[in-house]
């Protein structure tokens, strides 16, 4: 295939709109199913990047949810302990711990699950059934993998009602060295990022604790190759070979870290007792359980746990999560991982950071502050190395 006319650009009214390749040649990729739009292959072409380069620096298959050009998180196939299942929905999925492939899913769909509604989803390996059953029964608009088994592929046409988009990627493509972006009718021309993120870029601890153990190089490299393909401004944490925070497009770096700091304690909020043992109605969708569910920890828009409110979710009135149960929980959290795409520029990044647990943090170096910046990791004793490299992605 050549060229693959798209229905409209980034909006209806941008027409016409298509893929190719420049040189002529054929596009790397086939269209098993559906008809995939513009943002959807934005969406695939980057999700294929993070997921490929994951499998690389990690071995280990990896997944990653995507939304709007960023990842609302990635993961790679480690076992999920029982508590984190439920809280991800997945604890009724037969031979989930038999599928690296089908955990990382689990974990990169299931962290920030109301940022992942209508999601595009990258597979760094063959798509087996474990994971499209689990595919199948959420909001998404497509995926893009190397391949499919046969059955998990019948599974994933199946969505949809049959207009599932459904992506395959030559795995041995490699893209030319050079790119190009036009904007308002100039074209932009740069290297290809090609860096390569592993663990000898975070050998350069600045703080006086030099303590790094694997599990945070892995989750260091997570968060790194994350925000690799995260709009910049960006800040991710990652815990347990997972992003479970990513704070993407700010212009501010303090911004960037709140919200990604947020996204993080939410994802730990849902692993508490009282939320676990929420008493939905069975008749209560996923998506809605979601929006209840992050409504009960952080308390937006409604009062879930109000009269005349909870009736329409619970069978039940439940207990409200109150602030210093929420404070007391996030208190117990520690090790967690955090990257920067860029320098951290005044320590109020590391203070917030603190709140929600983490130990270990990889960012470029290069601030004028820079000294204050590691006096307040030294006074919480965390570990932090400077990179040298900045991971801005427009």
């Amino acid at each position: 295939m050549k060229e693959f006319e798209l229905k409209y650009g980034c909006n209806p009214n941008q027409k016409p709109a298509k893929i190719f390749m420049q040189d002529g040649s054929d596009l790397p990729i086939e269209i098993l199913s559906g008809r995939p739009g513009f943002i959807n292959f934005l969406d695939a072409f980057n999700s294929w990047q993070l997921v490929k380069e994951l499998k690389e620096a990690t071995g280990l298959p990896a997944v990653t949810s995507f939304k709007h050009v960023s990842p609302t998180s990635a993961a790679v196939g480690i076992m999920l302990p029982e508590k984190l299942k439920k809280a991800c929905f997945v604890d009724d999925i037969e031979g989930l711990d038999n599928s690296p492939l089908a955990c990382a899913y689990a974990r990169a769909r299931g962290t920030d699950r109301m940022c992942s509604f209508g999601d595009w989803v990258a597979l760094s390996d063959v798509c087996d059934v474990t994971t499209a059953l689990m595919i199948k029964r959420e909001v998404s608009d497509g995926i893009i993998a190397p391949g499919y088994e046969p059955e998990a592929l019948e599974i994933l046409k199946s969505k949809r009602k049959g207009n599932y988009n459904i992506v395959k990627i030559d795995p041995d493509y490699v893209p030319a060295p050079i790119e190009h972006k036009d904007v308002f009718g100039i074209t932009f021309e740069q290297g290809r990022n090609n860096f390569k993120i592993n663990r000898e870029l975070l050998s350069n601890i600045v703080t006086a604790n030099k303590d790094l153990p694997e599990s945070a190089v892995r989750d260091l490299i997570i968060a790194l190759i994350t925000l690799k393909y995260t709009q910049s401004n960006s800040v991710c944490f990652a815990v347990d070979g997972q992003a479970i925070g990513v704070g993407a497009g700010q212009q501010s770096r303090i911004h960037c870290t709140r919200l990604a700091g947020g996204k993080a304690d939410t994802w730990f909020l849902r692993q508490h007792e009282k939320v676990l043992n929420l008493p939905f109605k069975e008749t209560l969708g996923r998506p809605d359980r979601d929006n209840v569910i992050d409504g009960y920890i952080n308390k937006n828009e409604e009062d879930v746990c109000a009269d005349g409110i909870w009736q329409k979710y619970f069978t039940r009135q439940p207990e409200p999560l109150t602030d210093e149960e929420a404070k007391a929980y996030l208190a117990t959290i520690d090790g967690v991982a955090l990257g920067s795409d860029a320098f951290f520029p005044f320590s109020d990044n590391i203070e917030r950071a603190k709140k929600s647990g983490v130990k270990y943090i990889a960012e470029p170096g290069g601030s004028i502050r820079d000294d204050a910046v590691i006096e307040c990791c030294d006074k919480y004793d965390m570990t932090m190395s400077f990179t040298g490299m900045r991971l801005f992605h427009h």
